[in-house]
């Protein structure tokens, strides 16, 4: 519940921050209608600010309008999994192979730094730690384009994804894919490899291969199970 009291817009910003992590942590289940009367009741405010937050999460693609029914949190499908990381390689590729010409010493050192993160929280009970520090070395990498307009577009796609499309499927919520980790490694060793050597070709690849690798492979974990 909402104990300040904020301005009209920073009120509508509150309560899409806490619906978005609400969805993003499992709170509101995949397909789950939200109901504009009983969010604004949880949080204690009018249904004003929640209709306008649920517009901006639409708008995110976090959650969809169904005509005569209302909002609904997504349900991503196999076919959308494939869409999403397709878009994602071409995007985060793009960013590497920029990168690949123009990153600094210190910004390798920060990607490094993070890598050795990523390797020591390897082990599956510490697949939450293990999942952030990857998205913050994917970040550091983009980042390190300078170009604004993707780095605004990663930051967007990654708010969401795949953390809320990993969530989507119970046998990868919480639990990391099998196998997965130790060539995951080797691809995140061979990017920071191809960078560090500035060849934005090798780079591009690397990044590109790297996400579609995991894109493969959770689409057959996820085949497996159902």
């Amino acid at each position: 519940m909402l104990t300040d009291t904020p301005s009209h817009k920073q009120l509508r910003n509150i309560v899409a921050e806490q619906m978005r992590a609400a969805i993003l942590n499992g709170h509101y289940k995949p397909g789950e209608w939200l109901r504009q009367e009983r969010i604004a009741q949880d949080l204690g405010v009018s249904q004003m600010p929640v209709r306008e937050a649920l517009k901006e999460l639409a708008a995110e693609g976090l959650i969809e309008h169904v005509p005569y029914r209302g909002a609904r949190v997504v349900v991503f499908s196999i076919d959308d999994i494939l869409d999403l990381y397709s878009h994602r390689a071409f995007l985060e590729s793009r960013a590497a192979s920029i990168a690949a010409g123009i990153i600094t010493p210190k910004e390798l050192a920060v990607i490094k730094e993070l890598q050795v993160e990523v390797e020591k929280y390897g082990a599956p009970e510490f697949v939450s730690k293990y999942r952030e520090l990857n998205r913050k070395l994917h970040q550091q990498i983009y980042l390190a384009s300078r170009h604004e307009y993707l780095i605004r577009t990663l930051n967007q796609m990654w708010a969401t994804f795949p953390t809320m499309l990993i969530a989507n499927f119970a046998a990868t919520a919480v639990h990391p894919l099998p196998e997965r980790d130790p060539v995951d490694v080797a691809e995140h060793r061979a990017i920071i490899a191809a960078l560090e050597s500035h060849n934005a070709a090798d780079s591009e690849q690397a990044m590109k291969n790297h996400i579609l690798v995991t894109a493969d492979h959770l689409v057959a974990f996820l085949r497996a199970q159902s």
